[in-house]
């Protein structure tokens, strides 16, 4: 396989996942720096990818720390392992956040569940929250989802750069791939692992 084929192959791999949930790069690490410059990983669910545009889309609560960490240094670093697979895809790059109000998560939120609508509402998260000692299996109060849509946040992530490392029984591969401003190919080249 050569390097342009593995850019190819990678990008396919994250659009499948993006409407795949069954997808080993569906859920992916989002890391980003708070204000004591301490990285800040979580895992986020990949809900839109586009190959052409080296582009990942995320949501997220607005009141919550990954989106004032982003607000306030918008680098990034994605990570992703697929087991089957036995790839690691690590990329860096910037992230647009869009707010409720704007177009963009607008019309996010137009494509969402009722159900993951009603994950955006309530407290922020990180807020203390008391779990009473109830019966997990009655039904609990359905939450408004129109409560949850001024919290709602989109996260676009642009990749700069994409550290490709595939898991071998021997010769393990690894390639580093950066793209330009206008998101093509910009260089490519084979790292040891």
């Amino acid at each position: 396989m050569n390097l342009a084929d593995i850019d190819a192959s990678a990008w396919r791999e994250l659009e499948t996942a993006a409407a795949s949930p069954q997808s080993g790069f569906r859920f992916l690490s989002l890391c980003s720096v708070d204000a004591e410059r301490r990285p800040q990983a979580r895992m986020v669910v990949l809900r839109r990818a586009d190959g052409s545009l080296r582009v990942l889309e995320f949501h997220t609560d607005t009141r919550s720390s990954k989106w004032r960490e982003l607000s306030a240094n918008p680098h990034a670093t994605v990570l992703g392992f697929c087991a089957q697979a036995r790839l690691q895809f690590r990329l860096q790059g910037v992230v647009e956040l869009h707010a409720a109000g704007s177009d963009q998560a607008k019309a996010a939120w137009d494509k969402l569940s009722p159900w993951t609508r009603t994950t955006y509402a309530g407290g922020p998260p990180g807020d203390e929250h008391a779990f009473d000692a109830v019966d997990e299996a009655a039904p609990s109060e359905p939450s408004d989802e129109a409560e949850g849509k001024p919290h709602f946040g989109l996260l676009i992530f642009r990749a700069r750069t994409l550290d490709w490392f595939q898991l071998r029984q021997q010769d393990n591969r690894r390639a580093l791939l950066t793209y330009d401003e206008t998101s093509a190919l910009a260089a490519c080249r084979w790292v040891n692992p």
